[in-house]
This record gives structure tokens, C-alpha cells and sequence, in this order.
């Protein structure tokens, strides 16, 4: 994982925080490490005053504000197992943590198999 002192100012960033119970905390910011100390500092987000922070445990750049947002979002999402292995670095490709669309498909046509089509002669 990349090293806070890397993070540059005014880049939007997402990022995880683990907290000293275990729970994870994410957010985004424009100014990672000012805001780091906010959540250590207990000046963060209402969840991490009660929660307080143990460790930055991932951070991603990100090309703007919108994106950051978004991108929470779609962490806050995530299951705790896939939080872990963002926070873990073992951030797989999206490919092997989802089905692939024809996987999908023949397994919903196993469960449900076509309806033979009768077509009527005129005899």
C-alpha cells in the first residue's frame, strides 16, 4: 500500500479507515493527511469520534471530487469481506469477485430451461 506522506494535497482521495473496534470507516477528502488527523484527533466524522480510528488501511487518488464521492459510495456498499481485502491489498479483479455475465446466463438457463416452441401447420 502506498504511504500517506505520498498523498498530495488537493487530489480528491477515498479512502478506508479501520477502527479500533475492527469496523471500517470510509470517506473522501481533498487533503488526505489534514484530514486523517481530523479522524485521529477526534475532529472527523461523527462515527469515528466513538469509533476512534486505529489505522489508514487504503486510499485511492481519484480524478475529482464527483469521482470520490461515487467512489465512497460504491465502498460503502461493499461487503465487510471486500472491504477487508481492499484494506488487506488483495484487491481482486473485478471479474473473479462477480459472476461473468455468461456463467449467469447458463445458470439461469439450467434452473429455468426454454419453452420448446410448437409451431402449428395448416393440414
Amino acid at each position: 500500500m502506498k504511504r500517506l506522506s505520498s498523498a498530495k494535497k488537493g487530489t480528491p482521495y477515498c479512502y478506508i479507515l479501520q477502527c479500533a473496534d475492527g469496523s471500517f470507516y470510509t470517506g473522501w477528502t481533498n487533503d488526505l493527511t489534514r484530514r486523517y488527523r481530523q479522524h485521529r484527533s477526534g475532529n472527523g466524522g461523527r462515527y469515528t469520534r466513538t469509533h476512534m480510528p486505529l489505522m489508514l488501511v487504503y486510499f485511492e487518488p481519484q480524478a475529482d471530487a464527483s469521482a470520490a464521492r461515487k467512489r465512497e459510495a460504491a465502498i460503502k456498499k461493499l461487503p465487510r469481506a471486500k472491504k477487508a481485502e481492499l484494506a488487506a491489498g488483495t484487491k481482486k479483479k473485478k471479474s473473479s469477485l462477480r459472476k461473468s455475465a455468461s456463467r449467469r446466463s447458463a445458470a439461469a438457463a439450467a434452473r429455468n430451461p426454454p419453452v420448446p416452441r410448437v409451431e402449428e401447420n395448416d393440414t
